[in-house]
């Protein structure tokens, strides 16, 4: 599967050539990766990084909520942390959580402690996910919050990176190449438990009722468009949903093999019936081409797409 022979370094995690990531990903679709390490700890993720052959890729994966892999495979060792890395750990105002740890465990944890970081409840993924993408819901973003993340380069080296330095953008930030994030703190406003959890319990709620969380998707399919609110032009503003867009073209339902913009929320990619990668992303080219004949306006993939297509 490889392009170069590779000779992998000894782990105390698990190595696992050729694995296939179709079972990792919430679309359940991708062909396999050239290797899926999951280190043991720190250290381990450390050594195998710096003992690995410089020319091979990595590509860390959280638990695959926001992520195509495209039929043909990934080239490159999938790095995938777990047990080792999700801890959550409550401060005065701050929190300090393992790159692993799911987004909406973070907030109960916090809420319990009587720290907000609400807006996290409702957000799929993991923590260094939502750092990576700038994650954010409810007027509230990643950003907002973050302090600091440790992380390992692509030659093994422990980092930490003050937020200032990540140069948050909407749905993004300039995360250096190679970098693996291990750890985040988050600055955290206080409340009392029992605010937090009935306001993530409506969050919970209101979620549910607008989106097709039962049915196999990975989240907004695209992003927001820039630049247009109620009050004039403003590049910070989202005030025009991407879901506004699609319905009005027409595509709420539109379906391309087992992929269909969900009748619930047309923002949202689902694999109906047993789709290839293909067919989802064949289904949101489509829409991006029909959207902008429509309106003029270009939509931007949230979802991020990896790998090869299928082999012929």
């Amino acid at each position: 599967m490889a392009t170069i022979p590779v000779t992998y370094p000894p782990v105390r995690g698990t190595l696992t050539p050729d694995r296939n990531l179709a079972d990792l990903t919430w679309l359940r679709v991708g062909g396999p990766a050239d290797a899926l390490f999951q280190p043991a700890d720190l250290d381990d993720l450390r050594d195998f990084l710096a003992a690995l052959d410089p020319r091979v890729a990595i590509f860390p994966m959280g638990v695959g909520s926001n992520l195509i892999v495209r039929d043909g495979g990934l080239r490159a060792v999938v790095v995938r942390l777990g047990r080792g890395f999700n801890r959550i750990e409550t401060g005065i105002n701050t929190v300090e959580v393992g790159a692993a740890a799911l987004d909406a465990q973070v907030a109960r944890v916090a809420a319990k402690a009587g720290l907000d970081l609400t807006f996290l409840r409702t957000i799929p993924g993991t923590i260094g996910g939502a750092v990576r993408m700038n994650a954010g819901c409810y007027g509230r973003y990643t950003a907002d919050h973050l302090l600091e993340i440790q992380a390992v380069t692509r030659e093994g080296e422990a980092v930490v990176i003050p937020a200032a330095e990540l140069d948050f953008g909407y749905r993004s930030s300039n995360l250096p190449d190679g970098h693996i994030i291990t750890a985040a703190t988050f600055r955290a406003n206080p409340g009392a438990p029992e605010v937090l959890e009935a306001r993530m319990v409506e969050q919970v709620a209101r979620r549910d009722e607008t989106q097709p969380t039962k049915d196999r998707s990975a989240g907004s399919t695209f992003r927001n468009p820039a630049g247009y609110s109620s009050t004039g032009r403003d590049d910070d503003v989202h005030d025009l949903k991407a879901w506004t867009l699609i319905d009005e073209a027409g595509l709420r339902g539109a379906m391309r093999g087992g992929a269909i913009m969900s009748p619930k929320h047309p923002n949202f990619l689902v694999n109906r019936d047993n789709a290839t990668a293909a067919d989802l992303e064949g289904l949101g080219e489509e829409v991006r081409k029909r959207v902008s004949a429509h309106s003029g306006l270009t939509l931007e993939w949230e979802i991020m797409r990896v790998g090869e297509p299928a082999f012929p």
